[in-house]
């Protein structure tokens, strides 16, 4: 019975999205409907029955196969128009408003590559480099130029909206979407969230910044309660939106799944109307995540305009809601002149004719250059990179070096047409790739799938094998590659991505295996006085106690997109010069994390609430103030080159508005490369905890040849001074003196200076908003730095 309901309002729906509603009573049937975008849009509101309404608020869902329905598919048109899109929004054709379709896409966007079975016409799109790489860079403006591909494509292909950036905090390492994320720090996700925003939204198409808010963990993702103090949700886990938001004014924000303090974000007013729209005056739509929330009239209420990916019995239960005045008249036309703002920019209105065929040799290009700009020099032992000229044959170990890993699972993954691996990229570029190393790893690949194959689930249904475990070199291959080769490369891999959190144990960590193959190779190419080199193929961070000894280079390459290879063997090579610094910690161990011991929250079998007792003390905020000292700081990386950083000048002792610095970056290497500059602020702490320093402005420098120097100039507005305070509802900088410090990472701090602010400054005045309802024990360091 409830499949013939159902059935029943599909039908009814279908008649509704493919040629109108009929006119209210009182319409006269000759008076031609208002039409979007030759009537105001409160003409067309005006016009639109309740039924329509209803419908545009709730996403069109899927449609089913044209043979499941008489008369072909149902609201909209998303597995015809882009098979693989993630949904799109209702048509009403009778009012001249066209469905938007809506596809995933962090880094890349993701579509299907062949349709209707027909290989010989592929659409297969760009796999750039993952959030945490690009994060990386410090480099807005090649960010902004990774959008500007990654737009072309999703307007190429027919797509309105791009379900993305990503931009929560990386709060804990083990965090399964990390990937998709930018940094530990709310000014870097914010300014890469803005530059890819802009980038994108240049080619006339949509973003959707997400997961709004405090969406930091996959374990119970669709139900966790979040406790946090405002203070913290103000600092760190609002301020990289309202930094992106304000940076670049993204079509749509995505509600996340969560609760915050006890209610789901996609049904809290206060988060999305006096937050987002009063306090920070954003003016897109904001959509819910695919089955987020659960009262549908709450979301309407709380701003939140669309449903997705939407349903029947959604749009019933909001006419429903209307007729018994659950959600007002007004409220409601309110979410649909949001949603309408944004339908008339979409190239879904504009009729614009996709080609079907973007320029996906330049995008790779684009790619590959943004990777190496990303990766990070961890460690390099009397200069073993870059190879020298020496070095001709390579011993690649490690499945990673074979199956390189482009980027994350799940929404985050890209139906690309290649992945160059590390050991076609090593050959890409001239230098010869052990074939025998090869062929066993490629050997053992194909028996790893044959089990997989072989092993039939007990219910018939096969599970979705993941990869196979690290393959073993024996101890005689391991010699004889130790005579034969020059050097050692070790790729190291891990993946992870939507609906589960990383295991400790297994990603985390590696395995003792792992470690003790690692140790062998070290010790057989030492014994030869040959070097070896790690590549980390890596998502989020790892440990690296036990191992990271054994190894002359590592080279951060996170998930460097499908370019992959190459791009390594270019910073392996020495053709580019490592400029990436890292946008999160690395800690000692995994036990010094703050949030370590309340991850992924309470009860352990099933966590319903987490508590983020650490409160402000996030990433290098925690180690600084603690003094806790990590494996690699925040903000670390090395280069094939030496840079200094002297001569800082503050334009004024006192601060009356604004305060510039200044510094000199100069090339005193052998070699050209980029530097990236980073300004922390310590504030006194007089009347609230702080942080013993926040990072408050960054730059890099252009490609600077030996003996060359850069200007660089930072500028410190009020708001930098500033710290919540949650008594009071302010944004408000303390009179005191305040230390500048300029360096190379969080813990490597070139020159400092000091200016003094006369007296308190009260920046912004917002409502009290998002309160805990438990007390929170929050970490606190007791006093002034």
């Amino acid at each position: 019975m409830n499949f013939m309901k159902n059935y029943a309002c599909i039908l009814l729906l279908a008649v509704i999205f493919s040629i109108g509603i009929s006119p209210v009573k009182g319409q006269s049937n000759t008076n031609p409907a208002p039409q979007l975008g030759q009537n105001t849009i409160q003409e067309v509101i005006a016009a639109m029955t309740l039924e329509e309404k209803a419908s545009l608020v709730v996403g069109a869902g899927r449609a089913p196969a044209p043979r499941n329905l008489p008369g072909g598919t149902i609201i909209g048109q998303t597995e015809i128009k882009v098979p693989g899109a993630a949904g799109n929004t209702a048509a009403i054709p009778r009012l001249g408003i066209p469905s938007m379709v809506l596809s995933d896409g962090p880094a890349g966007l993701r579509i299907s590559p062949i349709r209707n079975g027909d290989s010989t016409k592929t659409y297969y799109a760009t796999g750039f480099p993952v959030g945490t790489l690009l994060a990386s860079t410090w480099d807005p403006a090649l960010v902004e130029q990774v959008g500007k591909a990654f737009g072309n494509e999703v307007k190429e292909y027919g797509v309105d909206i791009l379900l993305a950036p990503g931009i929560n905090i990386h709060r804990n390492p083990l965090n399964g979407r990390n990937f998709e994320y930018y940094s530990e720090d709310p000014l870097i996700a914010g300014k890469m969230a803005g530059a890819i925003i802009s980038g994108v939204q240049s080619n006339g198409v949509g973003t959707s910044v997400k997961h709004f808010a405090a969406n930091n963990q996959e374990t119970n993702r669709n139900s966790i309660n979040t406790i946090v103090s405002e203070r913290a949700l103000r600092e760190l886990y609002l301020r990289n939106f309202r930094i992106a938001i304000n940076e670049s004014n993204p079509w749509t924000v995505m509600s996340s799944y969560n609760k915050i303090n006890g209610t789901y974000t996609a049904e809290r007013k206060d988060l999305i109307t006096t937050v987002l729209r009063d306090e920070w005056n954003y003016k897109g739509f904001v959509m819910t995540d695919w089955g987020g929330g659960r009262d549908w009239t709450a979301e309407m209420n709380a701003g939140n305009d669309l449903i997705m990916p939407g349903s029947p019995r959604q749009v019933q239960a909001i006419i429903s809601a209307v007729k018994h005045d659950s959600i007002s008249v007004k409220q409601l036309d309110m979410n649909v002149e949001h949603i309408l703002n944004i339908v008339i920019k979409s190239p879904s209105f504009l009729k614009y004719t996709y080609s079907n065929k973007p320029d996906l040799k330049a995008h790779a290009v684009v790619a590959r250059r943004a990777a190496t700009e990303g990766m990070v020099l961890l460690k390099n032992e009397a200069n073993t990179l870059p190879f020298n000229k020496s070095i001709k044959t390579i011993a690649a170990f490690g499945n990673a070096s074979y199956n390189t890993i482009a980027g994350g699972t799940g929404s985050g993954d890209v139906n690309k047409a290649y992945v160059i691996s590390v050991y076609k990229g090593l050959g890409n570029a001239g230098y010869a790739p052990d074939a025998g190393l090869e062929t066993i790893y490629t050997q053992y690949f194909q028996q790893a799938r044959a089990q997989a194959l072989a092993v039939a689930p007990a219910n018939g249904r096969r599970q979705q094998q993941g990869p196979p475990p690290e393959m073993m070199a024996t101890d005689d291959q391991i010699a004889q590659k130790a005579t034969n080769c020059d050097i050692a490369l070790i790729t190291i891999g891990r993946n992870a991505g939507e609906g589960a959190d990383r295991k400790l144990e297994t990603n985390y960590n590696l395995t003792s295996d792992e470690k003790q193959q690692i140790k062998k190779i070290a010790e057989n190419f030492h014994s030869k006085g040959k070097k070896v080199v790690a590549v980390l193929n890596i998502g989020g961070v790892i440990d690296m106690n036990e191992w990271k000894d054994n190894i002359d280079a590592i080279l951060l390459a996170w998930q460097p997109g499908q370019e992959a290879g190459n791009a390594i063997a270019d910073v392996l090579s020495g053709k580019i010069n490592p400029s990436g610094r890292l946008a999160t910690t690395f800690p000692a161990q995994y036990t010094d994390v703050p949030s370590a011991k309340n991850f992924p929250g309470t009860p352990a079998e099933r966590p319903e609430q987490v508590v983020y007792q650490e409160g402000i003390y996030v990433g290098y905020r925690y180690y600084d103030s603690f003094n806790i000292k990590p494996m690699y700081e925040f903000g670390y990386g090395l280069s094939y080159t030496d840079f200094s950083i002297t001569d800082l000048k503050l334009s004024s002792g006192r601060f009356k508005g604004m305060i510039t610095a200044t510094v000199n970056v100069k090339n005193i290497g052998q070699v050209a490369g980029k530097q990236v500059v980073q300004l922390y602020l310590s504030a006194p702490a007089k009347t609230i905890d702080k942080p013993a320093q926040e990072l408050k402005g960054f730059s890099k420098t252009r490609l600077l040849q030996p003996g060359e120097s850069q200007a660089v100039t930072f500028s410190i507005r009020e708001a930098d001074l500033a710290s919540y305070y949650t008594d009071k509802s302010e944004w408000m900088a303390e009179s005191g003196e305040y230390l500048v410090k300029i360096g190379a990472s969080s813990r490597d701090i070139k020159q400092t200076a000091t200016f003094k602010l006369g007296s308190k400054i009260v920046i912004e005045t917002d409502h009290k908003v998002l309160q805990p309802q438990i007390a929170i024990d929050e970490l606190k360091t007791g006093g002034n730095k």
